[in-house]
């Protein structure tokens, strides 16, 4: 099993795309069941507003263009596997949890107060995106799944301003979640605790792991130095 992971397979990415489209087809179909709506008094705090819709829409791009360079452009194989491990876990763990609790909510605007292109863009996606399987926001796990990669990775660690525009963009995904009422302040919140919770499963074991070895060999060190002064 390790040996699968000396290589990094961009095949996988396909395929469990093709995995996750397909899964989360039959979930938006399979609308006989009994929804749990999710609301807060917060979310009736925060207004709508349609111009967070650009940063809302270039995820698809930011998530896309994160896994071609660490896919292609990026060597470094534990970092590629790190990503996409991360980012199947959270997706996966979503449609479970989407299977095991309908829920949806109702924080959509009937009326817009405005007319321009942004609200145009804005009834387009809510068309083609229904206001159900919304518990973890897949919007906010990702991005902020993405920004850790970018954050972690030694060939950007040159790049200050593409990590600071990784987290700016990250940022504003998670507050368009909000404006545009996409997601509820639960959903938001929950994907933040499922970030943190695969992080600890994909990146902390290995750290952990490596200090301790650290530490080791420098016991070690010190123990056969000890050795050598009394021999003297």
């Amino acid at each position: 099993m390790e040996r699968f992971f000396e290589r990094k397979h961009v095949g996988v990415i396909a395929a469990y795309a093709i995995f996750y489209v397909l899964s989360f087809f039959i979930l938006e179909r399979d609308t006989d069941r009994d929804y749990n709506m999710i609301h807060t008094a917060l979310d009736d705090l925060i207004p709508f507003c349609e111009y967070f819709v650009i940063p809302y829409l270039l995820w698809f791009v930011y998530i896309a263009g994160v896994v071609v360079f660490f896919a292609f452009f990026n060597q470094d194989v534990k970092e590629y596997w790190q990503l996409v491990l991360s980012l199947a876990l959270g997706m996966t763990l979503f449609l479970l949890v989407s299977w095991g609790y309908p829920n949806g909510h109702q924080l959509r605007p009937v009326t817009f107060e405005r007319d321009n292109i942004f609200v145009d863009l804005v009834k387009g996606l809510y068309k083609a995106d229904t206001s159900t399987n919304v518990l973890p926001s897949i919007h906010v796990f990702n991005s902020v799944a993405v920004y850790v990669a970018v954050s972690r990775c030694q060939k950007l660690r040159r790049y200050a301003m593409v990590r600071r525009g990784a987290f700016i963009l990250s940022f504003l995904i998670v507050l368009s979640t909000m404006f545009l009422k996409q997601h509820s302040v639960v959903d938001v919140i929950c994907a933040l605790i499922l970030n943190a919770v695969v992080y600890l499963i994909i990146y902390l074991p290995k750290e952990q792991w490596g200090l301790a070895r650290a530490r080791s060999r420098s016991a070690s060190s010190e123990s056969k130095n000890k050795g050598l002064f009394i021999k003297r």
